[in-house]
């Protein structure tokens, strides 16, 4: 990610959350068959040190559902709403996350988001693969941690993280991102080649906060270049024009998340961000272009693997 004020970078969310199943497969190809500069997904580690995708530390009942037991008898079952750190691959492996539920009126995404059902999480192994078939296109990789980690979890966090990226060879083409900032410190040891990108959003940056990794919250672009990032990922709400321009100023691009709305895509696109995070994809495209501003091509599906 560079600014130059002539673009602006398309991130799908989640894949594409808004179209359809985030975090899987099938929500990965379609945000590349729409075209995006990158796709943005969350990771997390089973109990058997897999990297696998899931936006929180448990499996979450309003994008997760169980089928059985990995075996029968397995204490563990249901593993819906058990945390992930506890659970296997294995066990992960068996849940339906294919099928969003929820009520629509504190969910929008139920109403948009085209189910496929039967749809596993994946584990980052396979996003690789995938997206290997699709090399102008970056991986922006959140790992999902919090300051009541210790700092032997994170490391072996982000050290399996990395690990998997390299081993794909797109480490250069990736970004590791993170709200608990000790993951960019890790990060800059065991993938020094990757981008680390500061994510904030206003509950991480109160007076003492725990996110920063001891760092003062007073002046967030400043503390995320102190810690070493290479970009900025302020939520909407702390995305104010002076905040970008300050970042810029430090010679760190700002990706805003996540913008839903044509009229705040607007509104950001004139503020002069560097990248802009999406539920929608398509409506960011239509935006852009409104704009008289380039969006990435389409990746034909024909030459993305997506396996059954």
């Amino acid at each position: 990610m560079t600014f130059t004020g002539e673009t602006v970078e398309l991130h799908g969310h989640r894949g594409a959350r808004g179209l359809l199943p985030e975090n899987t497969l099938p929500g990965f190809a379609h945000a590349l068959a729409l075209g995006v500069d990158a796709i943005e997904f969350d990771v997390g580690l089973t109990a058997d040190d897999v990297v696998v995708c899931n936006h929180d530390q448990f499996l979450s009942p309003v994008n997760t559902a169980d089928t059985g037991p990995v075996r029968p008898g397995d204490p563990l079952f249901p593993y819906v709403g058990k945390a992930l750190r506890d659970l296997t691959l294995a066990q992960v492996r068996t849940v339906d996350a294919g099928t969003r539920r929820g009520h629509h009126d504190e969910d929008p995404f139920v109403l948009t988001q085209l189910p496929v059902p039967g749809t596993p999480l994946p584990t980052l192994a396979e996003v690789c693969a995938m997206l290997s078939a699709a090399p102008g296109v970056g991986l922006s990789v959140e790992l999902k941690t919090d300051p009541d980690w210790p700092d032997p979890e994170v490391t072996r966090f982000t050290a399996a993280v990395a690990e998997v990226l390299a081993a794909f060879g797109v480490t250069a083409r990736s970004k590791l991102l993170a709200f608990d900032w000790r993951v960019l410190v890790e990060a800059r040891r065991y993938a020094p080649d990757a981008g680390r990108v500061a994510l904030i959003r206003r509950d991480t940056t109160v007076p003492e906060t725990a996110w920063f990794a001891g760092l003062d919250h007073v002046d967030p672009p400043g503390a995320a270049l102190d810690i070493g990032a290479t970009a900025l990922a302020p939520e909407m709400e702390l995305a104010s024009p002076l905040l970008v321009e300050r970042a810029q100023r430090l010679a760190l691009p700002v990706c805003v998340w996540t913008l839903n709305d044509p009229a705040d895509m607007t509104r950001y696109v004139g503020y002069g961000v560097d990248a802009i995070v999406t539920d929608y994809p398509d409506r960011l495209r239509t935006v852009l272009t409104a704009n008289g501003l380039p969006v990435p091509p389409p990746v034909s599906p024909a030459t993305i693997p997506v396996p059954n």
